[in-house]
């Protein structure tokens, strides 16, 4: 059974905070206004806690990587959604990995279904698209879109992580580059997706 959301702080502070509660709430803050430096420190000051509270729900390490990722795409993009009088930086980072990690349980779980009932009937009648799926279908197009306006080294590691699936050390395997290199290109290139995807909105609101 996994943690409750109001649990994950106290449940991980067996790994010693690499910084103050204020130091990562105003991180959070500085990646909403687009600060990539921020966002890149609040990687390493966090990734730890959530890379380990993903693997105790999947218990499964390459899966534990992939959510990793898909984690902190998710901080820069609702960085702006963060709430500092509803609770700590690290508790609303763990519970967006929580939240994650548990979608991919139910989603692997859910495929497995699928699958079994697709056999049962030997029907080979297309399901009709969800919501769900058409939205993340323009989410992705709107990504591919952006992607053109990153330099190419960014965007080439954007692709491979975020649209191919690719771990981050497959990502430098695939590039020929060092793991540290590679994890600098991925948020560089998630800070600029940021600015790019949100610019559309803010010149609708001006």
């Amino acid at each position: 059974m996994t943690p409750p959301p109001e649990d994950l702080a106290s449940e991980d502070a067996k790994i010693p905070a690499p910084a103050s509660p204020d130091a990562l709430r105003d991180a959070i803050l500085s990646v909403a206004a687009g600060d990539a430096d921020s966002f890149a420190g609040l990687y390493d000051a966090t990734s730890a806690r959530v890379h380990g509270l993903v693997l105790r729900v999947l218990r499964d390490p390459a899966q534990a990587e992939e959510v990793t990722q898909e984690v902190y795409l998710e901080v820069f993009r609702r960085a702006a959604g963060f709430d500092p009088a509803r609770g700590s930086a690290l508790a609303w980072i763990l519970t967006l990995a929580h939240r994650r990690a548990v979608d991919r349980v139910r989603s692997s779980q859910s495929q497995s279904d699928r699958d079994v009932a697709y056999e049962s009937r030997a029907n080979t009648q297309e399901p009709d698209p969800t919501g769900e799926a058409a939205l993340a279908t323009l989410e992705a197009q709107r990504v591919r879109t952006a992607l053109e306006q990153l330099s190419e080294r960014q965007a080439e590691a954007i692709r491979l992580a975020y649209l191919d699936g690719l771990t981050q050390t497959q990502v430098a395997d695939r590039l020929g580059i060092p793991l540290g290199t590679a994890k600098t290109r991925l948020r560089d290139g998630l800070l600029a997706l940021r600015r790019i995807v949100s610019a559309p909105r803010q010149r609708k609101e001006e």
